[in-house]
């Protein structure tokens, strides 16, 4: 398995430019956290790169091939995307919404198969959701669908993994959970990109960081050389104290700019 790059990539929306000039790639066996401020394109930055947004520039090839020219079956047994929010209004089970993420290894009609139950199974394991499999999964909190979605996601066994603010809804245990399951499945081979608005949990989750401002790449590379003072500042408007806790990583205290006076508060 090779990355998934972008390269020069770019896209608009209502013909307003979102990415410009995008050059990034995904690699196997490592975590990318994807950091900005709200708006900047962190989001759309991941759906381009999974194939389910149209880019207007550039490129954005799966082991060396264009995936415009992939067919939509193919990207959804390599990459798979974990929105930040799903509504799941039927009352479909836990369970069959898991095994919803086996639909690419099946033809239309064609019926579950013990791979895709032990697959599904496994994934509800690997998320902390199998005590859930029977509920209907409009009756779970906000926290539990996240994994549910994640479960589904793990279910396609796809080595791309492409999450959105995957941390948003949980608990701190289960924060954590997903914080570790990110990194065995980067240890197994996987490669993993998360969006992410936690840059304290930056250090921990990643190998290397991107870090983006309305549209455009502001740096990329690991997470104590992208997460200087200067560039938080750039893009946040934050002054930013390194401390250590008592594992020796790093922690990020903030304070806010003001602006009008230039002096920090």
């Amino acid at each position: 398995m090779t990355s998934l790059v972008a390269l020069a990539m770019g896209t608009t929306r209502s013909g307003r430019q979102i990415l410009s000039d995008i050059t990034l790639d995904i690699q196997p066996g490592s975590v990318l956290a994807v950091v900005g401020p709200n708006g900047s394109g962190k989001s759309t930055l991941l759906r381009c790169m999974g194939g389910l947004l149209p880019i207007t520039q550039g490129t954005v090839t799966l082991c060396g091939r264009p995936l415009n020219r992939l067919h939509r079956t193919e990207i959804a047994r390599s990459i798979t995307y974990v929105p930040q929010e799903t509504r799941l209004d039927f009352a479909f089970s836990v369970r069959e919404i898991v095994l919803m993420g086996r639909y690419a290894h099946r033809g239309r009609f064609e019926r579950l198969r013990q791979s895709d139950e032990e697959a599904a199974g496994q994934a509800l394991l690997r998320a902390d959701v199998a005590h859930l499999a029977d509920r209907p999964a409009t009756g779970i909190s906000g926290g539990e669908r996240q994994r549910v979605l994640i479960a589904r996601s793990l279910a396609t066994q796809a080595p791309f993994l492409l999450l959105d603010e995957p941390m948003a809804s949980l608990d701190v245990v289960h924060a954590l959970e997903i914080l570790e399951l990110c990194r065995s499945l980067a240890a197994d081979g996987n490669a993993v990109a998360v969006a992410t608005h936690d840059l304290n949990a930056v250090y921990r989750l990643a190998d290397r960081v991107a870090l983006i401002d309305a549209g455009r790449l502001l740096a990329v590379g690991a997470p104590s050389a992208v997460l200087t003072s200067e560039n938080l500042g750039r893009a946040f408007g934050v002054r930013a104290e390194t401390l250590y806790g008592s594992c020796r990583t790093p922690l990020l205290l903030f304070h806010r700019l003001k602006t009008a006076t230039g002096d920090h508060s």
